[in-house]
Protein backbone atom coordinates (compact mmCIF):
# COMPACT_ATOMS: atom_id res chain seq x y z
CA UNK A 1 0.00 0.00 0.00
CA UNK A 2 3.04 2.28 1.06
CA UNK A 3 4.62 1.41 -2.00
CA UNK A 4 1.58 2.40 -4.82
CA UNK A 5 1.33 5.47 -2.48
CA UNK A 6 4.75 6.49 -2.84
CA UNK A 7 4.57 5.80 -6.92
CA UNK A 8 1.59 7.82 -7.09
CA UNK A 9 3.25 10.91 -5.45
CA UNK A 10 6.38 10.39 -7.67
CA UNK A 11 4.33 10.46 -10.85
CA UNK A 12 2.22 13.49 -9.41
CA UNK A 13 5.47 15.01 -9.13
CA UNK A 14 6.87 14.49 -12.51
CA UNK A 15 3.65 15.34 -13.95
CA UNK A 16 4.31 18.78 -12.00
CA UNK A 17 7.38 19.20 -13.63
CA UNK A 18 7.04 19.36 -16.92
CA UNK A 19 5.04 21.19 -19.48
CA UNK A 20 4.05 24.63 -19.92
CA UNK A 21 2.33 27.06 -16.92
CA UNK A 22 -0.80 27.11 -17.08
CA UNK A 23 -2.65 30.68 -16.33
CA UNK A 24 -6.27 31.00 -14.89
CA UNK A 25 -9.15 29.63 -16.99
CA UNK A 26 -6.74 26.92 -18.16
CA UNK A 27 -4.80 28.41 -20.86
CA UNK A 28 -1.75 27.63 -21.74
CA UNK A 29 1.25 29.98 -21.72
CA UNK A 30 4.39 30.63 -23.97
CA UNK A 31 7.36 30.86 -22.99
CA UNK A 32 9.26 33.89 -24.83
CA UNK A 33 12.96 34.20 -24.48
CA UNK A 34 14.70 36.28 -21.32
CA UNK A 35 14.08 40.22 -21.89
CA UNK A 36 16.96 41.36 -19.19
CA UNK A 37 17.99 45.09 -18.68
CA UNK A 38 21.32 43.97 -19.80
CA UNK A 39 19.56 43.20 -23.59
CA UNK A 40 18.82 47.38 -23.70
CA UNK A 41 20.83 49.47 -25.89
CA UNK A 42 22.45 52.72 -24.43
CA UNK A 43 19.64 55.16 -25.36
CA UNK A 44 16.77 52.12 -25.83
CA UNK A 45 14.03 52.28 -23.41
CA UNK A 46 12.99 49.02 -22.59
CA UNK A 47 8.88 48.09 -22.90
CA UNK A 48 6.33 46.08 -21.12
CA UNK A 49 7.24 42.72 -21.50
CA UNK A 50 4.61 41.77 -23.69
CA UNK A 51 1.45 38.90 -23.14
CA UNK A 52 1.15 35.86 -24.50
CA UNK A 53 -2.45 35.06 -24.11
CA UNK A 54 -5.00 37.14 -24.18
CA UNK A 55 -9.35 37.44 -23.48
CA UNK A 56 -10.07 37.54 -27.78
CA UNK A 57 -9.77 34.26 -29.82
CA UNK A 58 -8.14 34.74 -33.24
CA UNK A 59 -11.32 33.64 -35.11
CA UNK A 60 -12.99 37.09 -33.00
CA UNK A 61 -10.31 38.72 -34.08
CA UNK A 62 -10.77 38.31 -37.69
CA UNK A 63 -14.51 38.67 -37.65
CA UNK A 64 -14.17 42.43 -35.73
CA UNK A 65 -11.37 43.25 -37.99
CA UNK A 66 -12.01 46.40 -40.21
CA UNK A 67 -10.30 49.78 -41.14
CA UNK A 68 -10.99 52.33 -38.81
CA UNK A 69 -10.00 56.06 -40.07
CA UNK A 70 -11.70 58.13 -37.24
CA UNK A 71 -10.40 57.94 -33.48
CA UNK A 72 -10.69 59.78 -29.82
CA UNK A 73 -8.00 62.10 -28.44
CA UNK A 74 -7.00 59.26 -26.39
CA UNK A 75 -3.53 58.24 -26.41
CA UNK A 76 -1.54 54.63 -26.33
CA UNK A 77 -0.12 53.35 -23.74
CA UNK A 78 2.85 51.70 -23.53
CA UNK A 79 1.63 49.02 -23.07
CA UNK A 80 -0.32 48.78 -25.87
CA UNK A 81 2.30 50.29 -28.21
CA UNK A 82 4.84 47.48 -27.08
CA UNK A 83 2.09 44.74 -27.91
CA UNK A 84 1.29 46.36 -30.97
CA UNK A 85 5.07 46.43 -31.73
CA UNK A 86 6.15 43.17 -30.51
CA UNK A 87 3.02 41.74 -32.53
CA UNK A 88 4.50 42.93 -35.87
CA UNK A 89 8.33 42.03 -35.22
CA UNK A 90 8.84 40.62 -31.78
CA UNK A 91 11.21 37.63 -30.99
CA UNK A 92 9.30 34.68 -30.24
CA UNK A 93 12.65 32.19 -30.17
CA UNK A 94 15.81 32.08 -28.17
CA UNK A 95 17.80 32.53 -31.39
CA UNK A 96 15.69 35.13 -32.61
CA UNK A 97 12.78 34.32 -34.72
CA UNK A 98 9.58 36.68 -35.02
CA UNK A 99 6.07 36.78 -34.76
CA UNK A 100 6.19 37.05 -38.23
CA UNK A 101 7.67 34.44 -41.09
CA UNK A 102 11.12 35.89 -43.24
CA UNK A 103 12.34 34.64 -45.86
CA UNK A 104 15.71 32.69 -44.88
CA UNK A 105 15.52 34.68 -41.63
CA UNK A 106 16.99 36.99 -42.70
CA UNK A 107 14.57 39.90 -41.17
CA UNK A 108 14.28 43.28 -43.69
CA UNK A 109 11.56 44.79 -42.03
CA UNK A 110 12.82 48.56 -39.25
CA UNK A 111 9.33 49.34 -37.56
CA UNK A 112 8.88 52.51 -36.20
CA UNK A 113 6.03 54.67 -34.81
CA UNK A 114 5.43 58.27 -34.31
CA UNK A 115 3.40 59.70 -31.49
CA UNK A 116 2.98 63.34 -30.28
CA UNK A 117 6.54 63.65 -28.57
CA UNK A 118 8.14 61.88 -31.78
CA UNK A 119 9.32 59.13 -33.28
CA UNK A 120 10.42 55.51 -32.12
CA UNK A 121 12.27 52.93 -33.70
CA UNK A 122 11.61 49.56 -32.04
CA UNK A 123 14.67 47.16 -31.31
CA UNK A 124 13.10 43.57 -31.27
CA UNK A 125 16.45 42.33 -28.96
CA UNK A 126 15.55 43.40 -25.80
CA UNK A 127 11.91 44.28 -26.71
CA UNK A 128 13.05 47.87 -26.57
CA UNK A 129 12.49 51.36 -28.30
CA UNK A 130 15.31 54.46 -29.11
CA UNK A 131 12.93 57.55 -28.92
CA UNK A 132 14.07 60.40 -31.78
CA UNK A 133 12.68 63.98 -30.53
CA UNK A 134 10.62 65.56 -33.64
CA UNK A 135 7.63 67.91 -33.48
CA UNK A 136 5.05 68.50 -35.94
CA UNK A 137 6.14 64.78 -37.20
CA UNK A 138 2.11 63.86 -37.73
CA UNK A 139 2.05 67.43 -39.74
CA UNK A 140 4.64 66.18 -41.89
CA UNK A 141 3.92 62.61 -42.32
CA UNK A 142 0.22 63.85 -42.94
CA UNK A 143 1.64 65.63 -45.91
CA UNK A 144 3.65 62.75 -47.47
CA UNK A 145 0.53 60.62 -46.98
CA UNK A 146 -1.51 62.77 -49.18
CA UNK A 147 -3.47 64.56 -46.47
CA UNK A 148 -4.96 61.59 -44.84
CA UNK A 149 -6.63 62.72 -42.18
CA UNK A 150 -6.17 59.42 -40.17
CA UNK A 151 -2.55 60.11 -40.30
CA UNK A 152 -2.40 63.42 -38.46
CA UNK A 153 -5.33 62.36 -36.70
CA UNK A 154 -3.84 59.42 -35.02
CA UNK A 155 -2.80 59.04 -31.70
CA UNK A 156 0.12 57.14 -32.75
CA UNK A 157 1.08 55.83 -36.91
CA UNK A 158 3.26 52.67 -36.89
CA UNK A 159 5.93 52.73 -40.02
CA UNK A 160 7.14 49.49 -41.77
CA UNK A 161 10.20 50.08 -43.90
CA UNK A 162 12.23 47.34 -45.65
CA UNK A 163 16.07 47.09 -46.07
CA UNK A 164 15.86 44.78 -49.40
CA UNK A 165 19.60 44.17 -49.18
CA UNK A 166 19.45 42.05 -46.44
CA UNK A 167 17.23 39.57 -48.65
CA UNK A 168 18.72 40.21 -51.88
CA UNK A 169 22.25 38.51 -50.75
CA UNK A 170 20.09 35.54 -50.53
CA UNK A 171 17.34 35.54 -52.96
CA UNK A 172 18.86 38.08 -55.46
CA UNK A 173 15.83 38.94 -57.73
CA UNK A 174 13.17 37.28 -55.97
CA UNK A 175 14.09 39.35 -52.62
CA UNK A 176 11.23 42.41 -53.65
CA UNK A 177 8.77 39.39 -53.72
CA UNK A 178 9.72 38.16 -50.26
CA UNK A 179 10.22 41.01 -48.70
CA UNK A 180 6.47 42.17 -49.74
CA UNK A 181 5.09 39.37 -48.46
CA UNK A 182 6.78 39.60 -45.22
CA UNK A 183 5.23 43.12 -44.98
CA UNK A 184 2.19 42.05 -45.06
CA UNK A 185 2.54 39.50 -42.78
CA UNK A 186 4.18 41.92 -40.41
CA UNK A 187 1.03 44.05 -41.18
CA UNK A 188 -2.04 41.78 -40.22
CA UNK A 189 -0.28 40.83 -37.03
CA UNK A 190 -0.30 44.16 -36.16
CA UNK A 191 -4.21 44.87 -37.47
CA UNK A 192 -5.20 42.10 -35.53
CA UNK A 193 -3.48 42.99 -32.29
CA UNK A 194 -5.13 46.29 -32.38
CA UNK A 195 -8.41 44.62 -32.39
CA UNK A 196 -7.34 42.27 -29.42
CA UNK A 197 -6.85 45.80 -28.01
CA UNK A 198 -10.03 47.04 -28.59
CA UNK A 199 -8.03 49.45 -31.31
CA UNK A 200 -8.69 50.95 -34.68
CA UNK A 201 -6.24 50.82 -37.44
CA UNK A 202 -6.03 51.21 -41.24
CA UNK A 203 -3.27 50.64 -43.65
CA UNK A 204 -1.91 52.94 -46.02
CA UNK A 205 0.14 52.34 -49.02
CA UNK A 206 -0.66 55.58 -50.70
CA UNK A 207 2.25 58.31 -49.76
CA UNK A 208 5.03 59.88 -50.96
CA UNK A 209 8.13 57.79 -50.23
CA UNK A 210 10.52 60.15 -50.14
CA UNK A 211 8.64 62.62 -47.57
CA UNK A 212 8.28 60.11 -45.56
CA UNK A 213 11.35 58.74 -45.41
CA UNK A 214 12.90 62.79 -44.96
CA UNK A 215 9.63 62.96 -42.40
CA UNK A 216 11.77 60.45 -40.80
CA UNK A 217 14.78 60.78 -41.35
CA UNK A 218 15.22 56.89 -42.47
CA UNK A 219 18.81 55.81 -43.95
CA UNK A 220 18.73 55.55 -47.59
CA UNK A 221 17.91 52.20 -47.49
CA UNK A 222 14.82 51.89 -45.96
CA UNK A 223 11.87 51.64 -47.73
CA UNK A 224 9.24 52.70 -46.68
CA UNK A 225 6.10 50.23 -47.06
CA UNK A 226 3.52 51.23 -45.04
CA UNK A 227 1.94 53.29 -42.78
CA UNK A 228 -0.77 52.09 -39.80
CA UNK A 229 -2.42 54.79 -37.99
CA UNK A 230 -3.35 53.86 -34.65
CA UNK A 231 -5.95 54.55 -31.96
CA UNK A 232 -9.07 53.85 -30.02
CA UNK A 233 -12.16 53.96 -32.56
CA UNK A 234 -14.33 57.33 -32.25
CA UNK A 235 -17.37 55.28 -33.40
Amino acid sequence: MRRCLYLALLLALIAGCGGATQPAGGEQTIDLPSLKPATVEEGGTALPPPKTVGEVSLEETLARRRSVRAYTNQALTWEEIGQLLWAAQGITRDWGARTAPSAGALYPLELYVATRDGLYHYLPDGHQVVHRPALGLHQELWEAGLKQDWIREAPAVFVIAAVYERTEGKYGARAERYVHMEVGHAAQNLLLQAVALDLGAVVIGAFHDDQVREALSLPEDHAPLYLIPVGHPAE
